[in-house]
C-alpha cells in the first residue's frame, strides 16, 4: 500500500491527539484513504518535555525547518498556533509543493486569503477544518454539502470557555469572578483568559466562517467584538424571568441584496425556542440559514484534544485522497466577492435594558420620553421596587440601530431620577 507522508508542527494539545488518532485509528485510515498515513516528522520546542502521547523520540525535531523542507513529506500538519512564525513557516512549505492542513484559527482569520491564494496557486490543498468548533464539522459543509445555497446568516456559540461560565452563572447565580476562577481551576479556562471572556477567539471564527459563507474576505479587524465581563448575575436572572438565556453569539449576516454584510461577536438574549438557547457547558454549535437548505444547525465538542485532533486528521484524509486522484488545489479560496460590511452602529437588532430609578410618579414617562426622541420604540417594560424609594426597570425594544439606543441610554444616565444604567445587551430572535 502506497504511504502519504506527514510533518507536524507542534504536539501540544491539539498535535497530541491528533498523533494519537492516526496511530489508534491507522488501520482503518489506510482503507478509506486506500494508502498508508505516515508520519514522518515532529517538530517541537522542547525535546525532553513529557508528552500526552507515546511517539517514536526519532521522529521528533527541534528545528521545524527540517519537517518544512523535507522533499518527502506530502503534507504539512501545522499545530503550533499564533500568526507567527506559524504564517511564515506555512509559506514557506507551500512553496516547497507542500499540502496544508492547520487548525491555526489566528492565523486563518489574520492571514488565511493569502495563504489559501498562494496554495492555490501551486495547486495545492488548504484545509482548515480544526480552526472553528473543533470537532464540529462546519468548514466542509459550508465549502461543499451548502455551496448551492445562499447562505442569508450563520450563528454560532463557538467558544466554549464562555459557554461554560455562562452556563455555570445562570444555574447558580453565581458572580462572572467566581464562575471564572472555577473554570481555570478545571481547566477550561486559561490563567490569562483575554481572548476567551473578551471574545476575540469567537471573534477569529466568526471571521473564517462569515467569509466562507458569503464569499467575501473579512478582515477580522472589521468584526465589533464585545465580551461578557459586563454580564451580572441580575442580568442573568432577569433574563431567564422574561423567558431567555443570555449567551455569547458569533453572528454574520447578508444583507438581502447580497451587497453587504454584517459581522459580530457580542451577548445576546435568546428566546428559549431558539436552537442555540440550550447550548450548555464547554458545548459549541454553529446555526447556518440559506435560501434552499432552510436552517441546519451542527452541534458538538468545541475544542479539546481529540475533538480538534478529529477534525485535522479528517482534513488530512481529505488531501491524501486527493494526492492519490492528482486533484489537489481542487477547492480554494471562495471569497471571489468583495461585499461592503456594515458598521455596528448600524445593525439593527431588539435591546434589553436594565437600570435603577428612583420609585415616583412620572419615572417611567420621563424615560420613555427621551427614548422616544431617538426613535426607539418599545416592545415591554418591567419595573419592581428595590427598596421604598428604589426602583428597577427593565426595558426590551423593538428593533433599532445601537447607535439610537446608545444616543438615548447617554441622556436617560443624565436624568436625575435615574440612578444607573446597568446593562444593555442585544436580543436576537
Amino acid at each position: 500500500m502506497r504511504q502519504i507522508k506527514i510533518g507536524i508542527l507542534g504536539l501540544g494539545v491539539v498535535g497530541s491527539g491528533t498523533v494519537r488518532i492516526l496511530q489508534e485509528n491507522a488501520d482503518e485510515i489506510a482503507q478509506r484513504v486506500g494508502a498508508r498515513l505516515v508520519i514522518k516528522k515532529i517538530a517541537v520546542r522542547d525535546l525532553g518535555k513529557p508528552r500526552a502521547v507515546t511517539v517514536d523520540r526519532a521522529l521528533l525535531t527541534d528545528n521545524p525547518l527540517a519537517v518544512i523542507d523535507d522533499p518527502e513529506i506530502d503534507i504539512l500538519a501545522e499545530l503550533i498556533g499564533g500568526v507567527e512564525p506559524a504564517h511564515e513557516y506555512v509559506l514557506r512549505a507551500i512553496h516547497g509543493g507542500k499540502n496544508i492542513v492547520t487548525a491555526n484559527k489566528e492565523m486563518m482569520a489574520k492571514a488565511g486569503h493569502d495563504l489559501m491564494e498562494a496554495a492555490g496557486e501551486r495547486r495545492r490543498d488548504f484545509f482548515f477544518e480544526g480552526s472553528v468548533a473543533g470537532g464540529i464539522p462546519i468548514i466542509a459543509p459550508l465549502k461543499e454539502a451548502l455551496a448551492g445555497n445562499r447562505v442569508r446568516e450563520v450563528m454560532g456559540i463557538v467558544n466554549g470557555t464562555t459557554n461554560y461560565i455562562l452556563t455555570k452563572m445562570s444555574a447558580e447565580g453565581a458572580a462572572f469572578e467566581d464562575v471564572l476562577r472555577e473554570a481555570q481551576e478545571h481547566g477550561y479556562a486559561e490563567a490569562d483568559p483575554t481572548s476567551d471572556v473578551d471574545g476575540w477567539d469567537a471573534q477569529y471564527k466568526i471571521a473564517i466562517l462569515s467569509s466562507i459563507a458569503f464569499n467575501s474576505q473579512v478582515k477580522v479587524e472589521d468584526v465589533a467584538t464585545q465580551g461578557i465581563r459586563h454580564i451580572q448575575a441580575r442580568d442573568i436572572e432577569v433574563a431567564r424571568e422574561l423567558g431567555y438565556r443570555i449567551k455569547l453569539l458569533a453572528v454574520g449576516q447578508q444583507e438581502d441584496d447580497g451587497r453587504a454584510m454584517q459581522v459580530r461577536v457580542h451577548p445576546a438574549l435568546l428566546p428559549l425556542s431558539h436552537p442555540l438557547a440550550s447550548v450548555d457547558d464547554v458545548f459549541n454549535a454553529v446555526l447556518v440559514r440559506g435560501d434552499a437548505v432552510g436552517e441546519v444547525m451542527f452541534y458538538g465538542r468545541g475544542a479539546g484534544s481529540l475533538p480538534t485532533g478529529s477534525a485535522v486528521v479528517g482534513d488530512l484524509v481529505a488531501t491524501s485522497r486527493n494526492i492519490l486522484s492528482d486533484a489537489t488545489g481542487r477547492i480554494g479560496c471562495t471569497c471571489f466577492e468583495a461585499k461592503r460590511m456594515l458598521p455596528p452602529e448600524a445593525v439593527e437588532t431588539k435591546f434589553y435594558t436594565r437600570m435603577h430609578t428612583a420609585d415616583r410618579p412620572k419615572v417611567l414617562a420621563s424615560i420613555a420620553n427621551v427614548f422616544g426622541d431617538f426613535d426607539v420604540s418599545i416592545e415591554s417594560v418591567v419595573q419592581k421596587a428595590v427598596t421604598d424609594d428604589d426602583a428597577e426597570i427593565v426595558w426590551v425594544t423593538h428593533k433599532v440601530p445601537q447607535s439610537s439606543l446608545r444616543g438615548a441610554l447617554d441622556v436617560i444616565g443624565r436624568l436625575p431620577v435615574v440612578r444607573s444604567v446597568n446593562n444593555w445587551i442585544r436580543v436576537e430572535e
